[in-house]
């Protein structure tokens, strides 16, 4: 693991009128780690993706990402300083076969990405790249389909390679395993372990045995501010966590 965190968040805060949606967190992401952030609905875990994705302004608060300071900047220069995120509702082209999504996304990487007439070496790269992000999501027997035809587990991995296919260091996924059966919901755990040796990830999750199998750190938010964070064991033993969520968890079960 690299002795520099890839993103750092001091002190986060987002207010909308007298409400604050998420208040004074400070997290660090790493290389070959996985980080979860869980918390009850309504705790301030989609609102601080998008802080620290860029889609929404902090009112106070930095981040920084490979050591550069991007707090303010827009979504679309902080994904191509090396960030990339998957949203909670699907998005992805779905009249457009696998590869042809996952090649999209590779040349929007490209010089002059939107320019017909583009040198053959550029097309190439963008080929290598979508090439890597199809094999590392495991989609290659589903290659040629329509993403309209997928299900929607591999419809959830294909929006994942098309991040990877924009070459980022670190990964925000928002509910990354929701509404998957079982066999779904296993093969993207494999799918994180598999991307956690060359990024950074932050999964906001609310299936609890993912959770607990992929996280190497853990943070707990509830009404915006967080309550716990730490290891998933030190986290599990937490009195304040138990009584604010795992054991509201485990009585609606």
């Amino acid at each position: 693991m690299s002795t520099e965190a890839l993103l750092s968040a001091r002190k986060l805060t987002k207010r909308f009128g007298g409400l604050a949606a998420v208040q004074d967190v400070t997290l660090d992401l790493w290389r070959e780690r996985i980080h979860a952030v869980i918390g009850p609905n309504g705790a301030g875990k989609s609102t601080l993706t998008n802080l620290l994705s860029g889609d929404i302004a902090p009112s106070t608060g930095t981040v920084a990402l490979g050591g550069r300071d991007v707090t303010g900047w827009s979504p679309e220069r902080i994904s191509r300083a090396g960030l990339g995120r998957s949203y909670q509702k699907t998005n992805i082209f779905l009249p457009f076969t696998v590869w042809e999504n996952i090649r999209l996304a590779a040349q929007s990487r490209t010089p002059h990405a939107l320019r017909w007439l583009t040198l053959a070496d550029s097309v190439g790269a963008a080929n290598e790249r979508a090439e890597r992000a199809l094999e590392l999501a495991g989609l290659q027997h589903r290659r040629g389909h329509v993403a309209a035809a997928s299900s929607h587990g591999e419809q959830r991995q294909l929006e994942i390679a098309m991040t990877l296919a924009t070459g980022p260091q670190v990964l925000l996924l928002d509910e990354p395993l929701a509404g998957m059966g079982t066999a779904e919901a296993e093969r993207m755990v494999q799918l994180l372990l598999r991307l956690k040796k060359e990024h950074a990830i932050m999964l906001v999750e609310h299936d609890m045995d993912a959770v607990f199998t992929l996280a190497d750190h853990l943070t707990v938010m509830v009404n915006g501010q967080v309550i716990a964070s730490g290891t998933p064991a030190q986290v599990r033993a937490d009195a304040n966590v138990q009584s604010a969520y795992l054991g509201e968890e485990e009585e609606h079960g």
